[in-house]
């Protein structure tokens, strides 16, 4: 009789993720949704001191700079207490022995862009490595949205359609782009940066373009998906809650912006658009993986 051979080390972890993992309930895609608006925010804000269009100010600059490191915070945060909800933190089970995965560290080399900018805000953001700073910040954001897109499309569906997995990347950036905006208007509200330096208008036009992108390239990756569903594709098309997140990231945030000439209220607008955009875009997340769970060879 032969000797029963030993299972490999994580093989339980492994069966488990295979070939499709469940969908993410609603509290994990918040956490997630929060991380990537938090790499997108500060992506945004790098891109403005990189141009030399983002107003002087240390405080202008800090402050958002201190929310994208909260919402980020969040989800690592939620990984270092062994949430039920968020077990690890791209892909890192923190605590347990594990080394950081290479998506982890990406996300972690972020900040070191995020303290120069930090340490280098000293009123005057058109000094040149501020700037050339706020350009690495970035880049560095861009870099980590599309490598974690990655590592996050394998963990959820490792046997993924190779179009499909080549779309996500795209969605994360537009989506965290979007998101990233919304907060950074948020931060600008509440610190009543002078029309003169950045104007509404430039507000206005520039997050109802990302609004309008961000609906075109999820609209998209929606049809791609739904094309391989094996089941009906009704049930999942005409969801309930398809319909209420499409209210949250769209509707709501583009009302509030649309609003934004005709109220003194910039601060409640901006904080009813970036908190209903991100609660939305986490419900859509939760839909989408129920999609990759009823394409074939699905559970």
């Amino acid at each position: 009789m032969k000797p029963r051979r030993r299972a490999p080390p994580h093989a339980d972890d492994e069966q488990a993720s295979s070939p499709r993992a469940r969908p993410r309930p609603l509290a994990a895609a918040l956490l997630h949704v929060s991380g990537y608006d938090g790499f997108g925010l500060w992506m945004t804000l790098g891109l403005a001191l990189a141009v030399g269009v983002y107003p002087a100010g240390r405080g202008d600059v800090l402050v958002p700079i201190s929310l994208g490191a909260a919402l980020v915070a969040i989800g690592l945060l939620a990984a270092c207490l062994h949430s039920r909800w968020t077990p690890h933190w791209h892909g890192w089970v923190i605590g347990k022995g594990s080394r950081p995965t290479r998506a982890a560290l990406v996300a972690l080399a972020c900040i070191l862009p995020v303290l120069a900018v930090a340490g280098l805000a000293r009123g005057d953001n058109a000094f040149w490595a501020t700037r050339l700073s706020g350009a690495a910040m970035s880049l560095c954001g861009l870099c980590s949205l599309i490598v974690t897109s990655y590592a996050d499309a394998r963990r959820q569906a490792p046997d993924m359609d190779s179009r499909l997995a080549t779309q996500l990347p795209l969605s994360r950036v537009v989506s965290a782009t979007y998101g990233g905006g919304l907060w950074l208007w948020l931060c600008s509200a509440g610190q009543d940066i002078d029309d003169a330096a950045l104007h509404p208008r430039a507000w206005i036009i520039g997050l109802l373009a990302l609004a309008l992108l961000r609906g075109l390239v999820e609209s998209l990756r929606w049809q791609a998906a739904l094309q391989r569903v094996g089941r009906p594709r009704g049930r999942l098309e005409l969801q309930p809650g398809r319909y209420l997140a499409a209210l949250l990231v769209y509707a709501l945030p583009c009302l509030a912006l649309l609003l934004m000439n005709f109220s003194d209220g910039w601060l409640a607008l901006a904080a009813l658009a970036a908190v209903s955009c991100t609660v939305g875009m986490a419900t859509e997340l939760s839909l989408y993986d129920e999609a990759l769970a009823a394409l074939p060879g699905g559970p």
